[in-house]
């Protein structure tokens, strides 16, 4: 065995719990998490548990094909003219969980809920241009905006509510009403959540357990069925040498990063920014912390997304340049830079945030190393609590990303602006980009705007993680989607023929 530390901690843990746990022999199925999600209500899901799970509880208008372009989903559409888009239902999913028949009014409350300043809406930025939403009949929608937008059917991914529910403040976030392929059962004061899938009545249950050694032992033991990322590429690997477990690997499109605080007056400075991209070897830590299961990342879109730019190359390693940029500023072994970083309590992350806090430390930047629950450092983040922190971008389609996450009028809560990032010439690549006749015209200020971002590096690019799904092997029928969501579990089920 290649990893025997880890493999004795799992011994080691095995024997603490013997007895202590028996494997349930219920029907449903239990897929264990990292971290709860936050919110059952699209309107104001930004984390990727949220959003995954929402994805199967609510029907949106729009969907994408495997090469991000957008594609008929609820309803199909028609450009009437540049400003004004029409979309028709179809007959699919058109039910809602509570009975309801799900129409063009539901639509068009959904959207104007988001686009209402009161609401509070994450999403209201990235949809600003609506000018107005009217119905035209039962089936059909239109969208007036106020320019036109090439990437505007590709917006409508927020699920649709019930318009009824809207009006009585219905709990969305605790109790969710969609026309997915899950209907919502429960949320347990356990943390535990469940959902039923409308086909077959198959229960699904989301089982928090953010120890990634606790939740593979509860795999092993049957108390989880199946789990999803965040997980050790030690045990990853100590897993895929078993045979009574099945490991399925994808490489990704998650994007990690450091992101700031540049209303700060140490990390708003550039060239501080710029000695911690050059400290970091990210080669390393792929390679020998990762397993491999990563590729360096120089923008938060792939080199191969329509609006990558492939042309860019990730920062060097190069600690003596790191070195030298500090200096420039006055910092020496007298005077070392301090940062407080903040990051997640899950123990994998809390792990590369030591690595990266060991590798700033060689050039002189100490790192104050701050782990919280994630919830309340989430929160911290979304509040602009920090002055460093790691996360992800997970999952990302869209180009409108950058005006969502960058753009100066993006700050919370009209957008995830958290570092408070302000550049004219980036706002006007975005607006630009935003305003282009075509993709390809669309493609070319996407790509002037990564260049620039990885000049001024408002964050610093890391690398793009791998997705990696683990399961019992008597759970069958499961398919890593291209952007880590959990639409696998519509077709998966448990094999009755294995013992």
């Amino acid at each position: 065995m290649r990893l025997p530390g880890y493999a004795l901690h799992i011994v080691l843990m095995s024997v603490l719990l013997l007895g202590a746990c028996a494997e349930d022999e219920s029907d449903g199925l239990r897929f264990g998490l990292s971290a709860d999600p936050v919110t059952l209500d699209p309107r104001f899901a930004t984390d990727a548990a949220s959003a995954r799970i929402n994805r199967l509880l609510y029907a949106q208008l729009v969907g994408f094909d495997e090469r991000f372009q957008p594609v008929p989903f609820l309803a199909s559409w028609e450009i009437v003219n540049p400003r004004l888009y029409r979309f028709t239902l179809g007959d699919a999913m058109r039910r809602f969980h509570d009975g309801g028949l799900l129409g063009a009014r539901d639509v068009k409350a959904t959207y104007d809920s988001v686009l209402d300043p009161a609401t509070g809406s994450p999403h209201r930025a990235g949809l600003d241009m609506i000018e107005s939403i009217s119905v035209r009949d039962e089936r059909t929608v239109d969208f007036n905006l106020v320019r036109p937008d090439a990437l505007f059917p590709g917006r409508l991914v927020i699920g649709i509510l019930p318009a009824t529910k809207i009006a009585s403040e219905h709990p969305f976030n605790r109790a969710a009403i969609g026309s997915g392929k899950f209907e919502f059962v429960d949320w347990r004061a356990d943390g535990n959540l469940g959902i039923r899938r409308l086909l077959d009545g198959q229960m699904v249950e989301f089982v928090r357990v953010p120890q990634p050694t606790v939740r593979v032992l509860k795999l092993l033991r049957g108390e989880l069925d199946m789990l999803q990322g965040d997980l050790p590429t030690e045990l990853v690997q100590w897993l895929q040498e078993r045979g009574d477990v099945r490991v399925q690997k994808q490489r990704g499109t998650n994007f990690a990063y450091l992101g700031f605080n540049l209303e700060d007056s140490v990390v708003g400075e550039l060239r501080v920014r710029k000695a911690i991209a050059h400290a970091i070897d990210r080669e390393a830590i792929i390679h020998f912390v990762m397993g491999g299961a990563a590729r360096p990342a120089s923008a938060i879109l792939t080199p191969d997304h329509w609006a990558g730019n492939p042309q860019l190359k990730a920062l060097s390693y190069d600690p003596e340049r790191a070195i030298a940029l500090l200096r420039e500023l006055g910092y020496g072994p007298g005077n070392p830079v301090r940062i407080v970083y903040k990051t997640s309590s899950d123990p994998f992350r809390v792990r590369l945030a030591t690595i990266l806090q060991e590798q700033l430390g060689r050039v002189g930047i100490q790192v104050d190393l701050r782990s919280y629950d994630w919830g309340t450092f989430y929160a911290d983040v979304k509040a602009g609590r920090f002055q460093m922190y790691s996360l992800a971008w997970v999952g990302i389609k869209m180009p409108d990303i950058f005006k969502y996450a960058l753009h100066s009028t993006s700050v919370p809560p009209s957008g995830a602006n958290r570092g408070r990032f302000s550049s004219k010439v980036a706002d006007k690549l975005m607006d630009q980009a935003e305003n282009a006749d075509s993709l390809t015209e669309q493609a070319g200020y996407y790509r002037q705007l990564q260049k620039y971002l990885l000049e001024e590096l408002p964050y610093v690019p890391l690398w793009y993680e791998d997705y990696v799904f683990a399961s019992r092997d008597d759970i069958v029928g499961y398919s890593l989607g291209q952007d880590g969501n959990y639409d696998g579990l519509v077709k998966v089920h448990r094999d009755a023929t294995r013992p």
